[in-house]
């Protein structure tokens, strides 16, 4: 049986600073989860920023999936991204645009499963016409496990930056 898809969480404001002008009261134009959840899915890179156990921050496009509810990757273990993720997992993923902004934080859990990484690369070959190998021994595979989220629209920036927590 697929994995159970989490319930839509309630979108709430970010709370920059008072300079960027964003209002604690929630405003019709805010982003919703359902279109963060369609822009994720329809991304072809996306930007994963990582920091060594000294916390020198490292940032790189990856190709990737939406899959069941988070963000799945794959990386060489020895790159600089898997030296980091191996030593730090903590993670940032942020999605090309800077005028359609999707942000994620949170966690990378590395995956080991042979039931999930199948279904990732079979996912990744539908998406990306080339099917990652499980078994290499020198790649590493992750999912973000999300704790916060933040999205915007520059063309309606503040109106519509929306936060959500997990």
């Amino acid at each position: 049986m697929p994995p159970r898809k989490a319930p839509s969480p309630r979108a709430t404001r970010p709370n920059f600073t008072p300079g960027y002008g964003i209002e604690p009261k929630l405003t019709k134009e805010m982003v919703t989860w359902t279109a963060v959840e369609r822009a994720l899915a329809k991304s072809r890179n996306y930007w994963v920023t990582t920091a060594s156990k000294k916390g020198l921050p490292h940032a790189a496009p990856v190709w990737g999936l939406w899959l069941d509810g988070a963000v799945w990757f794959a990386t060489d273990s020895k790159s600089r991204k898997g030296r980091n993720l191996a030593a730090n997992p903590s993670i940032v993923v942020h999605l090309e645009s800077g005028d359609d902004v999707v942000i994620l934080e949170g966690r990378a859990e590395r995956i080991t499963s042979a039931t999930a990484l199948g279904r990732f690369a079979d996912a990744y070959k539908e998406k990306y016409a080339f099917r990652p190998d499980p078994k290499d021994p020198n790649s590493a595979f992750y999912r973000l496990r999300h704790k916060r989220a933040f999205a915007w629209h520059e063309s309606n920036f503040p109106k519509s930056a929306s936060k959500w927590v997990f």
